[in-house]
């Protein structure tokens, strides 16, 4: 008996169409026969296609739901005299003058005869075998569209910024492949980008498949990225977090400047906003300037005797500060 074409696909019978077309493309990748190159793959794969264009047409799995796997037998018109013993498994049709006969397994072309004379099975079905469009299987030797591929792209955090064209060279079942590829400014980690037409190839004049490139960010000793959001270290001197300062920071578009408000310890954070990763449907990020207050590793003598003054004079004290702060 012919597998129930739920099962093919692995959904539940009250599969959303989203859920068909998911179970489709997963099948479809691990199948196609450009990738899959197993002597099984190719039949197995036909089998997936054949299951996918019944149910995620509404109209073929309602008859597929109602019927089963006889759901090709019954004429458009005579639904309604299956099952009075008419189209059953091991049934006749009960129509005028005879019944109808179909041999052939499920997916495979019928051969059948009217017991009044032969009989058009494309016109007695009106056209329910016909292809429906470019890319769509008419049954298991139809046309097989081609797999969606995927590929990593990995970039910089600066080139992920400034996006714009740049040709790429993948390795492909066929070999090497070039590519011409327009990045998007402020793609993210994990962001695809899809090149339509250029993933496996089809036969027999269905369509192509996608090719989809998956961007990975490479890591960054200067950024970090959340999101859409850039943070970044700032390097300070006492002296300017003490007392204030407008400082250069370093950005993926380049150099900018961030004010430092006097009073300034490690570790807070000033934003400047929509300086993060851009975005073509929304705001941008926002880029985060983490405060790092750095002292010299050797002080000239001068610098030596400011510093003993100002221990001198002053009555800061971070320690007591800390401890004030926990009461």
């Amino acid at each position: 008996m012919a597998r129930d074409f739920y099962e093919v696909l692995g959904v539940a019978r009250d599969a959303t169409a989203d859920d068909i077309q998911r179970a489709f493309r997963t099948l479809a990748r691990k199948y196609h026969p450009d990738v899959n190159k197993s002597p099984e793959a190719e039949e197995r794969f036909k089998e997936i296609n054949e299951a996918y264009h019944v149910l995620h047409d509404p109209q073929q799995r309602a008859r597929y739901d109602r019927f089963g796997a006889d759901f090709r037998r019954i004429p458009e018109g005579y639904e309604d005299m299956a099952g009075a013993g008419g189209f059953g498994p091991g049934g006749r049709g009960g129509f005028p003058g005879g019944g109808f006969r179909g041999a052939g397994g499920q997916g495979e072309p019928f051969s059948w005869s009217y017991e009044g004379g032969d009989v058009d099975l494309d016109d007695l079905l009106g056209g329910l075998f016909a292809g429906r469009g470019a890319g769509r299987a008419r049954g298991p030797m139809g046309p097989i569209p081609g797999a969606d591929q995927e590929a990593e792209l990995e970039l910089s955090v600066a080139e992920a910024y400034r996006g714009g064209p740049r040709s790429i060279t993948l390795s492909g079942p066929e070999g090497p492949r070039g590519y011409d590829v327009n990045i998007p400014a402020g793609v993210t980690d994990g962001q695809r980008i899809r090149l339509a037409g250029q993933g496996g190839r089809a036969r027999g004049g269905a369509q192509h498949g996608d090719l989809y490139l998956v961007v990975r960010l490479r890591p960054d000793p200067r950024f970090r990225v959340e999101g859409r959001d850039i943070h970044v270290r700032l390097p300070v001197t006492p002296a300017e977090a003490a007392l204030g300062a407008t400082v250069p920071v370093t950005t993926p578009a380049g150099e900018a400047s961030v004010h430092v408000p006097a009073g300034t310890g490690s570790g807070r954070r000033l934003r400047l906003r929509g300086q993060g990763m851009p975005s073509r449907r929304g705001e941008p990020g926002d880029l985060y300037a983490e405060v790092r207050v750095m002292v010299p590793d050797h002080l000239s003598d001068r610098e030596k005797e400011l510093y003993e003054e100002l221990a001198r004079v002053s009555v800061f004290d971070p320690r007591r500060e800390r401890e004030r702060a926990g009461r």
